[in-house]
């Protein structure tokens, strides 16, 4: 998932008070960092958010995909479907994962940005709204913006929303929630796309569109607040 001057290692991130794996992705130098929250039913190893991951490292940006839930939570959640819904907590999980961030002197202050699928949108909204100072960037791909309602007119971070053409329900739901956004913020349509960007070429598409919107947030936030 890295390229040639990248190094990645598995990570323990301390959140909330639990301990969660992840994987981090650090380029050398790098630009920004983006935090991975999956949608439910999701973990670190998502095939779609590992490879959006790889073409953001491409662009000299480190990345950290991470299980939002500990691995009891998950035999849990695959029993009842109890947590993956659990907006409140994903976002407590992913707050703790951005203070976790901060807190290491490899990654030296980098600015935030944080990528949501599905329903890790609306933790990553909910998450920005809460940390407006270190996130500098949201990206929603096939979000559930709608979740995290009472956030959205409380968000800072520029933020792009990405839906699927043939996505139609979760399609109007962004729309929606685009029109309560204080925020600078755009909705790009994927043509083509279901929820899931199974369709060729439309993850790819996706992947870009988050790329330049990462790096034009995020490359020299750091300047632009010193």
């Amino acid at each position: 998932m890295s390229s040639s001057n990248a190094a990645e290692r598995e990570v323990i991130v301390r959140s909330a008070g639990v301990e969660l794996a992840g994987s981090l992705t650090l380029p050398d130098p790098a630009a920004g960092l983006v935090l991975f929250a999956h949608g439910s039913g999701s973990s670190r190893f998502s095939r779609r958010n590992r490879y959006v991951a790889s073409v953001l490292v491409e662009a000299q940006l480190a990345t950290l995909l991470f299980d939002l839930l500990t691995s009891a939570e998950e035999r849990i959640d695959e029993l009842d479907r109890s947590l993956r819904f659990d907006i409140h907590l994903l976002r407590r999980r992913l707050i703790g994962a951005i203070d976790w961030a901060g807190s290491q002197p490899e990654l030296n202050g980098l600015p935030i940005g944080l990528f949501g699928a599905s329903t890790g949108a609306a933790a990553a909204i909910a998450a920005a709204a809460a940390r407006p100072d270190p996130v500098k960037a949201v990206v929603s791909r096939g979000g559930r913006p709608d979740l995290a309602a009472e956030a959205l007119p409380l968000v800072r971070s520029p933020t792009l929303f990405l839906v699927g053409a043939q996505d139609i329900e979760v399609l109007e739901l962004n729309r929606q929630a685009a029109a309560r956004l204080i925020a600078p913020h755009a909705l790009q349509v994927v043509p083509g796309a279901t929820h899931l960007f199974e369709e060729p070429g439309t993850l790819e598409q996706a992947a870009q569109l988050a790329r330049d919107w990462f790096f034009k947030h995020l490359s020299g936030a750091r300047l632009n607040d010193s």
